[in-house]
């Protein structure tokens, strides 16, 4: 006989979901309230939006501006992280800026980053590199730091370098840890790209939401925010299953950055 459990864990975030459109819908016609749309009409909306050439252009704007901001942080945080770990001059020269700007939110930088470079896609991507790139040099550090040391002694004896033995041994010790990491960044992407965007409001999906808030479309408020957590949904699920596959030992294991040191 086959077990219920699989099934429900599978059906338990749609019934989640439902749960929460239920809720809603409720809540709205007990208020009443005109800016507070029923979740009925605000689902009623997304085909409008996703069916608009200018609406699906602006969110494709903000597809690419986070995946070049979050591609861009990964590749720079990784080895830096890597190299905190295993170096303790680099450990002492980052880890005072990290603890400096890791409280300060990002989309608060959006203002100075506009007075430099305008409000074009730079300073929108810059906003999401910064947002992405504190939790990947953590867990890289994290993943790094609980590498045996006999591991690299064992590594320096077969006659590798420093730089072979972090490319053969910390990195592969560590991924586990590190795509923990990126799975933090690619929520923060998200987050900051739609911040940045309600802040410079040029194109992109922030655009599309704080205009209609503007124009009083609070049925295409409410719509984007659906369509925006089904994005944040869509690639946190397909990146799991990336990271399933490529660390197939590990469990995720999520936690709060308090110290780099």
């Amino acid at each position: 006989m086959m077990s219920s459990r699989p099934v429900l864990a599978r059906a338990a975030p749609v019934l989640t979901c439902l749960g929460l459109l239920a809720v809603w819908q409720i809540a709205s016609l007990a208020l009443n309230n005109d800016s507070f749309p029923t979740a009925i009409e605000a689902i009623r909306a997304i085909p409008s939006i996703l069916g608009d050439k200018e609406s699906l252009i602006n969110i494709l704007a903000s597809l690419r501006r986070m995946a070049i901001g979050f591609s861009v942080a990964v590749v720079a945080s990784i080895p830096l992280g890597l190299m905190m770990a295993r170096s303790r001059g680099v450990a002492s020269f980052f880890n005072p800026l990290l603890m400096v700007t890791y409280p300060v939110p990002k989309a608060a930088l959006m203002p100075i980053i506009m007075l430099w470079l305008g409000v074009g896609d730079l300073a929108k991507m810059l906003v999401i590199f910064l947002g992405v790139s504190l939790p990947v040099i953590y867990h890289s550090f994290q993943g790094a730091k609980a590498i045996e040391e006999k591991m690299l002694w064992s590594g320096a004896a077969m006659g590798l370098s420093a730089a072979q033995r972090m490319i053969r041994i910390v990195l592969p010790a560590a991924l586990p840890e590190i795509l923990t990491g990126c799975r933090t960044g690619l929520v923060l992407a998200l987050i900051t790209m739609v911040t940045s965007e309600m802040i410079a409001r040029q194109s992109g999906a922030g655009n599309i939401l704080f205009n209609s808030l503007d124009m009083g479309q609070y049925d295409t408020v409410y719509a984007m925010i659906i369509i925006i957590g089904a994005m944040g949904i869509g690639l946190d699920a397909a990146f799991e299953r990336l990271r399933a596959r490529l660390v197939k030992w590990s469990e995720p294991s999520f936690e709060i950055p308090l110290s780099f040191a």
